[in-house]
C-alpha cells in the first residue's frame, strides 16, 4: 500500500498541492497536518503514518523537508521504516528506496547533509575563536560596569544595607553575593551577634 504524508508549517498554508500529487501517485491512505517541522514529537500525523505503515508498504512524500527538518530526525525515520520493511519515495526529488539507485541517492543525500552540517559547525567554531582572540566576549553582558561594581562594594563596606544596594543598582540577591562575596559571611556573623 502507498501511504502519503503531507505537511505545511502554518495554519494559513494549503495542503492541496501536496495532497493532489500524493493522490495522483496512487496513495490509498493519507496523513496530513499543519505544524512546524522543528520537532517530530509534536507532529501527531507523521507519527501516526509511521505507526500505520506495515511491511511492504511505501511511505510517499512530495519533498524531503516535509518529513524531517534535521538530518538526525531523517535518519531516525529512515531507521524506523527500514526496521518495519517499509520503502520510501520522495516525489519532487526522485528518491525511491524501492530501487538500488534510489537507496544510494538517499544515503548520499544524508551523507552530504551531515558533511555540510559538520563544515558549518567547524566554520562557526573558527569564527568564535577569532572573535575571542580579538577580545570579543560571549554570553550575557554584565549588568554593571567595573565602576559600578567598585561603587557597590565601597557602599557595602561603608555600611549601606544590602536591600538598598540591590534596589539602587537593580540587581538580584544572587548577583549581589557574586559581586560582594564577603557579604553573606558578614550578614551571617551579624545575625549570630544579634541572637547572642
Amino acid at each position: 500500500m502507498k501511504v502519503g504524508y503531507a505537511r505545511v508549517s502554518s495554519l494559513g498554508q494549503s495542503l492541496d498541492a501536496q495532497i493532489e500529487k500524493l493522490t495522483a501517485f496512487g496513495c490509498e491512505k493519507l496523513f496530513q497536518e499543519k505544524r512546524s517541522g522543528a520537532s517530530r514529537d509534536k507532529r501527531d500525523a507523521v507519527n501516526a503514518a509511521l505507526e500505520f505503515c506495515r511491511e511492504g508498504d511505501v511511505l510517499v512524500i512530495t519533498k524531503l523537508d516535509r518529513l524531517a527538518r534535521s538530518m538526525s530526525d531523517l535518519q531516525d525515520i529512515a531507521k524506523t521504516l527500514d526496521r518495519k520493511g517499509v520503502d520510501f519515495i520522495v516525489l519532487d526529488q526522485s528518491i525511491d528506496t524501492t530501487t538500488p539507485a534510489g537507496r544510494l541517492t538517499f544515503h548520499l543525500l544524508g551523507a552530504v547533509a551531515e558533511f555540510e552540517r559538520d563544515l558549518i559547525a567547524e566554520r562557526r567554531n573558527e569564527g568564535i575563536e577569532k572573535a575571542k582572540a580579538k577580545g570579543v566576549k560571549f554570553g550575557r553582558r554584565e549588568k554593571l560596569s567595573d565602576n559600578q561594581v567598585a561603587e557597590l562594594r565601597a557602599a557595602y563596606r561603608a555600611g549601606e544595607a544590602r536591600r538598598n544596594l540591590m534596589t539602587r543598582f537593580d540587581i538580584s540577591k544572587s548577583t549581589f553575593y557574586r559581586l560582594c562575596p564577603g557579604g553573606q559571611v558578614a550578614e551571617d556573623t551579624a545575625g549570630e551577634k544579634e541572637k547572642g
